[in-house]
């Protein structure tokens, strides 16, 4: 018997009617309020560090690993735990991860050491990635389905306002209380979170399918070799072999993957996902679109406060109508999808984050004032709340329930894996071109870098185009 025949323990059927409803409101915050905490600590220390840095006498190396633990840990660990959820129970798993993401921030905010300060933000990141995906799934499932796109969008929006006001706030706290109270901001919000979620969205659970160690290690292994390869290329240098050899290791491990899940339902990434187009297009246009966004994102906040001249705090608040933007439209979005189809709001989206992006390159090269900023900020605000809420719609549409986490870890992983990318790629092209972190060492470098970015999400839209039209499934076959 091949493992495909496999007997199989009975479904549970996610979709049977519920002996209570609550407003899709509530629901929509429980879901949404764990994961925005989740996304805001990836960039949250960014405005910390230099004060952390005479705290604690942390070296140049141990600073990067501040927020590298977090970003390995987060991306590596989010398809297991999305298995674990539909073995365990998805609202479970997210509780636990809750639970040990509150637990590792008061060890960071108690730690009195780098070293302990960088193995609390690993935990952080184990229990991040058991809130991110399955929030959405979890949220997808508790919705009625002629709401969800709505829902979706506002997940979408608050997703990405968590990853982008991560310095804004983090700059707020510090400059007004310390460091350690960026991560006791999360004590409280936990407390409101766990019984929130208790109370607003019901326990759901996929297939019930056996575990996949030997898949977990392979795919986790390429994510996590590969984001530890991207992440040192800047300081190390690309050719170093601490360097050369994690990438080219992550690169065998990905083809190495694929020929242990083609023959295995179980697998921890079932290859039959890629059957679908919509899962498909959606993966590619979250690699490209924040490869180029979250990068020049990084550039642009270091040059607001570098050339420009703000403090952590004023920079974060300039970029607020590019930062909140989302948070308005990726609703409207979301409410605009079943309409006109995800294909034109997607492409319509991307295509003005592309302007945008290569705008900020000429004004940036130009030293215009920040007034100049103002309306590419706006128009890149509004690409990303075009493109947030049919992206995570489009990875979810024409699957069945029970793949709904699955689906959601895949893209939240392939996320996490651009936001490293983009970084690295931007901050590289940077200082090919004689960048450097003074006043004058922007010229003639972050314009590269940016238009750099600006083709990564020109990549996306055109991937766009490619995304099912209205009224359009494409789902699976079984």
């Amino acid at each position: 018997m091949t493992t495909l025949d496999a007997p199989r323990a009975p479904e549970v059927d996610v979709a049977a009617p519920r002996p209570r409803r609550v407003p899709v409101w509530l629901a929509i915050v429980a879901a949404s309020l764990p994961m925005f905490m989740a996304t805001l600590d990836n960039l949250v220390m960014t405005s910390a560090l230099p004060v952390i840095q005479l705290d604690l006498g942390s070296s140049v190396s141990e600073l990067s690993w501040f927020m590298n633990a977090y970003t390995l840990a987060f991306a590596t660990f989010m398809l297991p735990a999305a298995t674990l959820g539909d073995r365990l129970g998805r609202r479970r798993v997210m509780l636990a991860g809750i639970t040990v993401f509150t637990l590792a921030s008061i060890a960071s905010a108690l730690s009195t050491t780098s070293e302990a300060l960088i193995a609390a933000r690993a935990v952080q990141g184990v229990g991040a990635a058991a809130i991110m995906p399955l929030s959405l799934t979890l949220l997808a499932a508790a919705v009625p389905p002629a709401m969800r796109a709505a829902a979706i969008g506002i997940w979408g929006g608050v997703s990405g306002l968590g990853v982008a006001l991560g310095p804004v706030i983090g700059g707020a706290v510090v400059e007004g209380v310390s460091w350690e109270a960026i991560f006791w901001l999360n004590v409280p919000v936990a407390l409101v979170a766990v019984p929130l979620l208790i109370v607003a969205v019901p326990e759901s659970r996929g297939a019930w399918q056996r575990l996949d160690p030997v898949g977990t290690l392979l795919l986790g292994g390429a994510v996590f070799l590969g984001i530890w390869g991207i992440v040192h290329g800047n300081d190390d240098g690309w050719s170093d072999p601490r360097v050369l050899g994690p990438l080219v290791l992550s690169a065998v491990l990905v083809p190495a993957y694929v020929l242990w899940a083609r023959r295995r339902e179980y697998a921890v990434l079932p290859l039959r996902l890629f059957r679908s187009r919509s899962f498909s297009v959606s993966n590619v246009i979250a690699l490209f679109f924040t490869l180029g966004m979250f990068g020049t994102v990084f550039l642009l906040s270091q040059y607001l406060q570098i050339v420009q001249g703000y403090s952590p705090l004023d920079a974060g608040l300039r970029t607020l109508p590019w930062t909140a933007a989302p948070m308005v439209v990726a609703p409207i979005a979301g409410l605009l999808a079943p309409r006109v189809g995800l294909r034109p709001l997607l492409f319509v989206g991307l295509v003005l984050q592309t302007v945008s992006l290569v705008w900020f390159a000429v004004l940036t090269e130009s030293a215009a004032g920040y007034p100049s900023f103002v309306v590419p900020l706006l128009m890149a605000g509004v690409g990303m709340g075009l493109t947030f809420a049919p992206m995570a719609t489009g990875v979810l549409e024409g699957l069945p329930e029970d793949d709904f986490a699955m689906a959601s870890s895949a893209n939240s992983t392939i996320r996490e894996f651009g936001v490293a990318l983009g970084i690295a790629l931007l901050v590289a092209v940077f200082l090919a071109n004689g960048g450097a972190l003074s006043p004058t060492g922007y010229d003639g470098a972050v314009g590269p870098a940016i238009l750099t970015g600006a083709a990564a999400v020109a990549v996306a839209a055109v991937a766009a185009l490619f995304a099912p039209g209205r009224g359009r499934s494409h789902a699976p076959r079984a």
